[in-house]
């Protein structure tokens, strides 16, 4: 039994097709562009910049793609404004979700979520509802075939990971925001590869839903990740890996 975190393990396995990874390259742009207008373009000096930059790394963006998208946020060259807003709602079985988005129209993307809540069985909440359960933190998740959970354990601990759980195939690591940098560099020069490895809002609780409403738990997700202006999705649930892994191959 598994959360968001192995919904997404499974959903990344099937590989990026040409349209969802041109939808990827946007969200990084905004992203790249929103970091680098708060915290300047130097990666050396602004750790939010460079977590995306090796992000666009590994999704193989072009590097002209970044340097503009830099260059766009620290106002070198013109570009689109966009603004960080952050949604927060129920979802079927009272999953309490966060939609974490970047827009150039607040209104117009309040209310094409809304329409999707609508449509997919969630309902949006007031600022405060649901936010308080979460707790950003760093996430790496490393299969397991790549190492053995002992030694895997001692890298990770002694780099600073704050706690370290094992799914069927993956382990998964948890650091604070700050040094989730400092583990993966550490993974890095030991040669093990991660699956995912992104700042995160982890849940204080889950919540267990099965049969069709976890379907449509996954379905809403599904359909908010998919929107333009939406970044990330976190939610609570708590699904059987067979609906994970049926729903997943379904796509």
């Amino acid at each position: 039994m598994s959360g968001h975190s192995k919904w997404k393990t499974n959903k990344g396995k099937k590989g990026v097709a040409d349209a969802k990874r041109g939808a990827m390259f946007t969200k990084i742009i905004k992203e790249l562009v929103v970091v680098a207008k708060a915290g300047g373009g130097n990666p050396d000096t602004n750790p939010r910049l460079r977590a995306v930059m090796q992000k666009a790394k590994e999704a193989n963006m072009p590097s002209d793609n970044v340097k503009m998208a830099i260059k766009r946020g620290t106002g070198e060259l013109p570009g689109v404004v966009y603004e960080a807003v952050m949604y927060e709602a129920y979802g079927p079985g009272g999953v309490a979700i966060l939609v974490d988005s970047l827009t150039d129209n607040k209104n117009r993307t309040t209310a094409e979520i809304r329409n999707i809540m609508s449509k997919k069985g969630g309902n949006m909440a007031g600022a405060g509802a649901v936010s308080w359960m979460f707790t950003q933190k760093g996430y790496i998740s490393v299969g397991k075939e790549n190492i053995k959970e002992d030694e895997l354990m001692n890298i990770v601990l002694d780099a600073g990971a704050e706690d370290m759980k094992h799914e069927d195939e993956t382990y998964e690591i948890y650091t604070a925001v700050a040094d989730l940098e400092k583990v993966k560099q550490a993974l890095t020069d030991k040669g093990i590869k991660w699956i995912d490895a992104e700042l995160t809002m982890i849940p204080s609780s889950t919540i267990r839903v099965t049969g069709h409403e976890a379907k449509q738990v996954l379905g809403l997700v599904e359909t908010l990740e998919d929107h333009d202006d939406v970044q990330q999705v976190y939610a609570n649930f708590d699904i059987p890996d067979e609906i994970l892994d049926e729903v997943a191959s379904e796509e």
